[in-house]
């Protein structure tokens, strides 16, 4: 990256998304798919999806919610390798996504595997929304795609699908920075921090930083 990551731009980053068998790593669940975007420059310029094999059967809900078989998964390469082949994708970069919290957690148990730490930060789209858009009905990444009429094949819950729609939410709220406010390329840092504001201070926040 040409700058450090605490001045990077919030416009170059790598949004990603797992399909688990579960919804904790604390409680035996592992990522059964990762599929994520780099956009550099506020472009989408490469991709990396790839179902991972846990090891075990998933079951039949998660079969159904994903539309991941367990003989598809019975094909896929170890979670292992397919978390150092990701550990090379994202480099340096800063990390999004939807619910970030949930991808976080499988993203450190994940590398931890492999004894692998990542040197980025993460920022949440659901949270962002929520403070960007509070007129919305509900954050759900499905809601926002509608509410901000974004780029979409109609799939879900298929990890490259749903990175693919949280990049073009996330360059849109970055869009409307910029329109809305005149902050024309912000810092990862500013998005972190108007995720800590409530949504009473953010236009206030943001006018504020806008005239400097």
């Amino acid at each position: 990256m040409t700058k450090t990551l605490a001045h990077s731009p919030a416009n170059t980053l790598v949004v990603l998304d797992f399909e688990t068998s579960g919804l904790s790593p604390s409680q035996g669940a592992r990522a059964i798919e990762i599929g994520a975007v780099l956009i550099e420059q506020g472009q989408i310029t490469a991709r990396f999806s790839e179902l991972m094999n846990p090891g075990f059967r998933i079951s039949s809900f998660i079969e159904d919610y994903t539309g991941i078989s367990n003989q598809m998964l019975a094909h896929a390469s170890p979670c292992a390798e397919v978390m150092a082949r990701f550990a090379e994708f994202i480099g340096k970069h800063h990390l999004v996504a939807h619910n970030a919290a949930f991808d976080q957690r499988f993203l450190e148990a994940e590398f931890s595997h492999i004894g692998h730490q990542y040197p980025g930060q993460f920022g949440c789209s659901l949270l962002l929304s929520r403070r960007l858009y509070p007129e919305a009905i509900n954050h759900q990444l499905a809601t926002l795609v509608r509410h901000k009429q974004l780029p979409t094949n109609g799939t879900f819950h298929r990890a490259l699908a749903d990175a693919e729609m949280t990049g073009h939410l996330w360059l849109r709220m970055l869009a409307d920075l910029k329109q809305g406010y005149a902050i024309a390329e912000p810092p990862f840092s500013l998005m972190q921090k108007i995720m800590t504001k409530t949504k009473a201070d953010v236009p206030n926040f943001l006018r504020q930083y806008a005239r400097g």
